[in-house]
């Protein structure tokens, strides 16, 4: 036979899988209508390896591993069919219909915001960015900007979640796990840092370096030039551009933006020392209460997953059919659970959207620990 002929052949059998796979998620359908009418789980393990063993039964040990292939997609297939046709116990659905209801229309430009650092940190242009009359609460850290925000000490807090050069925010996302607040809106900015010392000195002269630590692995290269400077890790950029404004030495400096060293009267020993000129970090603006704004197009989530092997797929599986684009996974390990982790997911994905809706009705109402972050717009 030549290629045309087994072309045409394989057309023929596509043609023949695609009715019998419409069958079959008919089928899955009806059995949908069935399990929610008598209060029946989506996942039948049991039924799962029941066919496994059916269709492989006879084969060749190496067709046999492709067959469990197929029939696991289709078994993913078939469950998130199932799940789009079912009513799930989960009231998160009306929680963001209320959310969306009550938020106004427009994003607030006056709002009591929480900022870790000081005045000339990148969170506090962060939310400059955000908000256009915001009036700022400085705080010492992470935590404590997420207690203002749950002690109704200021209705917003600003954080920095990942860096584009550096990674994540690890701090941050292990916080996620232990306090509740959602995500209302994200903004990715550029970050520029300098070296800045109290007078005009030439580089030479630099004997200790200050700054946070993400800062400090953005300019990972530029510190690996100068092996002989001692390193400080600070709470803040901007607290460290402060305790060397005050510092009365002259062999210091801070790694800083240009912006905060002017802000303390400094003056710029090397600048653009970050190791990508393209250097983003994102911060999310958080709240108290649910709050979705207009425009919303990504949802953050949080979830764990039993420990075996393909769970992860299995879950991932249901956004990808829906067509859901998953821009971030982040994995953090669970405290007191050896190899267990909880997992974080940014997708693309509106909640006006009823499919969405009820696929995060059927995360929710999962055994396994879920969180709803936010459904948000990024700028």
């Amino acid at each position: 036979m030549d290629i045309n002929e087994l072309r045409a052949n394989i057309n023929q059998t596509d043609d023949e899988l695609k009715k019998l796979f419409e069958r079959r998620m008919e089928t899955s359908a009806d059995i949908a209508r069935y399990k929610s009418e008598h209060d029946m789980p989506v996942l039948d393990r049991s039924r799962e390896r029941e066919i496994i063993d059916r269709v492989t039964h006879g084969q060749s040990e190496e067709m046999a591993g492709y067959t469990r292939v197929l029939y696991n997609t289709l078994f993913d297939l078939s469950r998130s069919y199932q799940s789009r046709r079912m009513i799930y116990p989960s009231r998160l659905p009306d929680e963001i219909e209320a959310a969306l209801a009550a938020t106004p229309k427009t994003f607030p430009a006056r709002a009591t915001v929480a900022c870790q650092g000081t005045e000339g940190a990148y969170s506090q242009i962060a939310c400059d960015k955000l908000f256009s009359q915001p009036s700022i609460l400085y705080m010492g850290t992470f935590r404590s900007v997420i207690q203002a925000v749950d002690k109704k000490l200021c209705r917003y807090g600003i954080l920095p979640i990942e860096n584009s050069t550096y990674g994540s925010v690890n701090e941050v996302y292990d916080l996620m796990k232990r306090h509740k607040f959602y995500i209302i809106k994200s903004i990715r900015l550029q970050i520029h840092h300098c070296l800045a010392a109290r007078r005009d000195v030439p580089l030479e002269s630099i004997r200790e370096i200050y700054s946070h630590e993400q800062a400090l692995g953005q300019c990972s290269e530029f510190l690996e030039r100068h092996p002989n400077v001692k390193v400080h890790i600070c709470e803040n950029t901007a607290i460290a551009a402060k305790l060397v404004s005050a510092s009365g030495r002259d062999d210091v400096a801070a790694i800083c933006s240009g912006g905060c060293a002017e802000l303390y009267g400094m003056h710029i020993v090397s600048d653009s020392v970050q190791n990508n000129e393209h250097n983003y970090t994102r911060f999310i603006c958080i709240s108290r209460d649910l709050e979705i704004y207009p425009g919303a197009s990504r949802i953050s989530l949080m979830f764990n997953i039993s420990h075996r092997p393909g769970s992860l797929y299995r879950t991932i599986s249901k956004f990808a059919a829906l067509g859901l684009n998953l821009v971030k996974i982040e994995s953090r390990p669970i405290p007191g659970r050896d190899f267990e982790f909880m997992f974080y997911i940014d997708l693309e994905a509106s909640v006006y959207d009823s499919a969405v809706l009820n696929l995060l009705a059927e995360l929710d109402a999962d055994p396994e620990p879920f969180v709803f972050l936010g459904a948000y717009a990024e700028s």
